[in-house]
């Protein structure tokens, strides 16, 4: 990977932190606990104790890809970034753009 590349990759990971920052706060909002004395119907509190529970699961997904992203934006700047881990050979340039955060090419992580 070129400096150029290098520089276009920490470009599109800074913009993926921070929609990812965005995208988490707006998700903790939407996951308050339901209060009881809000004036539901009996399903209707159902349903959406429902739909916190499912964005909850999300909401942990997006953290944990955020704390990725920012790993990939430290690493960068050390040799060997955007070699796989298992094989050592460069992970391919498409999947860096896509996923910055991979450390394995596609062929190490398709064993998994």
């Amino acid at each position: 990977m070129d400096e150029s590349q290098k520089v276009e990759l920490k470009k599109k990971i800074e913009e993926m932190i921070v929609k990812y920052i965005q995208d988490v706060k707006d998700m903790e909002e939407m996951t308050k606990p339901v209060k009881p004395e809000n004036s539901l119907g009996r399903i209707s509190r159902m349903d959406a104790i429902n739909t916190k529970g499912v964005l909850e699961v999300s909401l942990r997904s997006k953290k944990s890809k955020l704390g990725k992203l920012r790993l990939a934006l430290v690493k960068i700047e050390e040799p060997g970034f955007g070699d796989c881990d298992n094989c050592g050979n460069p992970i391919q340039d498409g999947r860096l753009l896509f996923m910055p955060e991979s450390t394995k090419c596609i062929r190490c992580a398709s064993r998994q």
